[in-house]
């Protein structure tokens, strides 16, 4: 099975998803650092529809300026826009398998689609 992260390796959640994802048997990673590759905006709706998320549902806040600048309430269409423009403001760790797509907070939701 292959089992595709997006991944910010300074992020404990999504060093630990990473971790169950290598030490889990016939399970091939492929690991995109997303701040140094940043998301296509096509990619981000089809991760988030998968998910069962909305990209305000998907916005990272913490260490961002994403409050001040009011994107949780802005439409989805610029949501997306900025989050393919600026990266930091996707949160993280997202894996995506052949069993779906989910958003790894905690880590062990990755199990689900293993």
């Amino acid at each position: 099975m292959k089992a595709t992260i997006w991944h910010n390796p300074k992020c404990g959640t999504s060093r630990k998803t990473l971790a169950i994802l290598e030490d889990m048997p016939g399970v091939e990673v492929e690991v995109v650092e997303y701040l140094k590759t940043p998301f296509i905006r096509d990619k981000l709706v089809q991760l988030f529809a998968d998910a069962g998320m909305t990209p305000a549902e998907a916005i990272r806040k913490m260490g961002t300026d994403a409050d001040e600048r009011g994107l949780p309430d802005m439409d989805d269409d610029v949501i997306l826009d900025e989050m393919a423009a600026n990266p930091s403001y996707v949160n993280r760790p997202f894996v995506e398998t052949e069993k779906g797509v989910r958003f790894c907070r905690p880590q062990d939701k990755v199990l689900e689609i293993l």
